[in-house]
């Protein structure tokens, strides 16, 4: 049997059934979302479907029956009630001309194809409004509202502060309507990347109930463990299961872990290689300007706990560097944790190739240049490999030294340990070894950093204008928590010198 074509890149629900691409079934939630919920948002990282489901539930409203066919909806909606859609989705807008100027196109587009037209075109608040009101009294019946990546006018502009802030104001004119027209609406559904709190941008929507974090919806979007072993089995021919799960798996939004689509798509696209394909198609370069002005510690990120109004509050006025990781899909909930009538979570990287990439752009941006910290990294593996600890020392002394000048000479980000903690994570995560854990846990304290490959750990302790970071080691016994796991143990102690910017002492012993 012929395998049903991979819908890359198409977010159009009508094409992925008449062309014969393979369809991964979300009517269930379509369904429960628009017969138990009116104003709904919900919050996923790029590429993870969201612009497929939108068009998903156009289609369900407008009535289009025959392209449900075999699908879970299709004998559970009643088909003879349609409905007006109104459909919005933003692009990239660098300035607050060029977005007021694309939603006037947005909002003609949907004129055109209601066969309405605004009393007022030029203003853009004032159509849209007008535009609901009309679309309603036309049909008779009550509007459906779509906004697809509502947030992106601000996002895109975070690296011009003004701008941002005066393409909020833009999009909360806009989105003001819809709870001054609520008359007149049968449903509204916006998505987006980040979670802006209700106040900054849907001023006076305060009915609008987020979805992100809901189990029922948990896989509204992305690809479950069952539909890799069920649906996409066939395109999986020879292909390691486990090590397919770890590389793209991970994504918990309070249900069953989900892939990103993209990821899945293109690994089998590519012939099964192995690569960083979401990662790729964005570049996170506002989190670096958070990562120096904050001095945060990478280490960190492996797991990390956070408050619930940390995740789900985004705010421009004062960006925090773990809600943008957690939205931007660069981390994900490890755990949710209820204490005394508190909900908290605990972080992590959701899976190989999120760690490994994010911590490589980090090292490009430090070190001098990519060949540089190339070449250096190359040959990591096989120093390990060989538990070769005096060429370990030399490449870390190479790596410190091709860390730009400039990265220190606006903070004193070199005096904090985090520092060089984060660097030397970043190197190893970023290499892909079989495991690395920072921060972990034993009786006695906490390890700075373990890594493992084949059968050796090799155990971490950094000190920064200090001394005897490998007597802290011998001390607290950190070594005894895998002396029954692996064949060999090093403990390393790694001390460096703020002024000098390097390390300055390294000392290494065998565990026997």
């Amino acid at each position: 049997m012929q395998l049903k074509k991979l819908p890359i890149g198409i977010s159009t629900f009508s094409e992925i059934i008449t062309q014969n691409y393979i369809y991964i079934d979300k009517t269930k939630e379509a369904l429960d979302l628009i017969s138990n919920h009116k104003y709904t948002f919900l919050s996923r990282p790029r590429r993870f479907g969201k612009s497929l489901f939108i068009d998903t539930l156009q289609e369900i409203f407008e009535g289009n029956k025959k392209l449900f066919e075999g699908l879970y909806i299709y004998d559970k909606w009643n088909w003879e009630e349609s409905y007006p859609v109104i459909k919005i989705s933003f692009s990239g807008n660098r300035d607050t001309t060029e977005l007021k100027k694309s939603i006037i196109d947005m909002l003609r587009s949907n004129q055109q194809r209601l066969d309405l037209e605004c009393y007022d075109s030029e203003d853009y608040a004032i159509c849209f409004s007008d535009l609901i009101k009309s679309a309603y009294e036309k049909y008779q019946k009550p509007v459906v509202i779509l906004i697809d990546e509502y947030d992106k006018p601000i996002l895109d502009n975070l690296d011009q502060m003004e701008v941002a802030k005066d393409c909020r104001e833009i999009v909360k004119r806009l989105y003001t309507q819809i709870k001054d027209n609520d008359r007149y609406i049968k449903f509204a559904f916006l998505t987006g990347v980040s979670k802006f709190s209700k106040a900054s941008i849907f001023s006076g929507l305060n009915n609008l109930e987020d979805i992100s974090l809901t189990p029922a919806f948990g896989t509204i979007c992305g690809y479950t463990q069952n539909d890799i072993e069920s649906s996409f089995l066939p395109y999986l021919d020879g292909v390691d299961l486990e090590k397919l799960k770890e590389w793209y798996n991970g994504y918990n939004f309070l249900s069953d872990k989900v892939y990103n689509p993209f990821d899945i798509l293109l690994f089998i696209k590519n012939d099964f290689l192995f690569d960083n394909y979401w990662f790729n198609t964005g570049t996170p370069s506002f989190l670096i300007k958070l990562f120096k002005q904050e001095n945060y510690n990478l280490v960190e990120f492996e797991n990390l706990r956070v408050g619930k109004e940390l995740i789900e509050s985004f705010d421009i006025e004062a960006i925090n560097l773990e809600t943008v990781m957690f939205q931007a899909g660069y981390l994900t909930i490890k755990e949710q944790i209820i204490r005394r009538n508190r909900i908290a979570y605990e972080l992590s990287y959701p899976n190989l190739e999120t760690k490994m990439s994010f911590n490589n752009y980090l090292l490009n941006y430090f070190t001098r240049s990519m060949y540089q910290k190339g070449k250096i990294q190359n040959g990591l593996i096989d120093t390990l490999e060989e538990a070769n600890l005096e060429e370990l020392e030399a490449t870390l002394k190479a790596l410190f030294a091709s860390i730009a000048y400039n990265n220190f000479t606006s903070n004193d980000i070199q005096n904090y340990e985090g520092f060089y903690a984060s660097v030397v994570y970043a190197y190893f995560a970023g290499a892909g070894f079989d495991k690395s854990i920072a921060e972990d846990v034993t009786n006695d304290g906490r390890m700075d950093l373990s890594v493992f490959i084949d059968d050796k750990v090799y155990i971490f302790e950094f000190k920064v204008d200090k001394s005897g970071a490998l007597e802290q080691i011998k001390k607290k016994n950190y070594q005894a928590k895998y002396m029954q796991g692996y064949n060999e143990i090093y403990i390393i102690g790694v001390e460096f010198d703020s002024k000098e910017r390097n390390l300055v002492r390294y000392e290494w012993e065998r565990v026997e």
